[in-house]
């Protein structure tokens, strides 16, 4: 019998540039040897570690959002998601969701965001999807998808020096090209999902949540 693979909380972040006008999407592609998703295009994002709970956040989360990301018993807090997002949106593109200010005492895993001298700041955040892999995948990945306006950005978004290279062919993808990628299924969910909230990237009405485990699969609207 193969043992169940355990089930990490994620987050993920759904840059947007000109919402209004030409939207574009920041997206990369994960390696060819990647354990999960190899070759696939995806937004930035990757699973929370356990020291995110204790980031603190120049700017909160709404309150909406806060309370559909406490929809279900045992769900991590908010805040740990929130961090979690801003510190993925760091490593893995080099850009920065944060306010200007000294952060002496940062966590060894936010050293080279506060050397920046940027502290972390969720308002711009909005908790958008939440999809949860389904069975008998090699990782299992409870995701939380936040929109961003690039503009809340303190970074310069044509800027991918800083980046650790998880991703490559980092560049920001108009949104009407991007279905030609090559996308994860629920990446496609996504995007229609993108498409239907455009021009805003506030909270949204309510929030999808794509729900696949050992009974079945279902959409659940928080």
């Amino acid at each position: 019998m193969t043992a169940e693979v355990p089930v990490r909380d994620a987050a993920t972040v759904i840059l947007i540039r000109d919402p209004a006008g030409n939207p574009r999407i920041l997206m990369g592609q994960r390696g060819r040897e990647a354990a999960f998703m190899p070759d696939k295009y995806v937004f930035p994002g990757g699973a929370a570690d356990p020291g995110d709970a204790a980031v603190p956040l120049a700017r909160p989360l709404s309150p909406a959002c806060r309370t559909r990301l406490l929809s279900h018993a045992g769900d991590p807090a908010p805040e740990a998601l929130a961090a979690a997002a801003i510190r993925e949106i760091w490593e893995e593109t080099g850009q920065i969701l944060g306010t200007a200010g000294l952060w002496p005492d940062a966590p060894p895993s936010w050293a080279g965001f506060a050397a920046q001298g940027f502290r972390p700041d969720a308002g711009g955040l909005s908790f958008f999807f939440r999809a949860l892999t389904p069975p008998g995948r090699p990782r299992r990945f409870d995701a939380r998808f936040f929109l961003a306006d690039a503009a809340e950005l303190a970074s310069d978004p044509d800027d991918f020096s800083r980046a650790e290279g998880e991703l490559r062919h980092l560049h920001w993808v108009p949104l009407a090209e991007a279905r030609a990628l090559d996308l994860p299924y629920i990446t496609r969910i996504v995007l229609a999902e993108l498409e239907r909230q455009l021009p805003r990237t506030g909270a949204p009405q309510a929030v999808p949540f794509v729900k696949n485990d050992a009974v079945d699969s279902q959409v659940i609207w928080l």
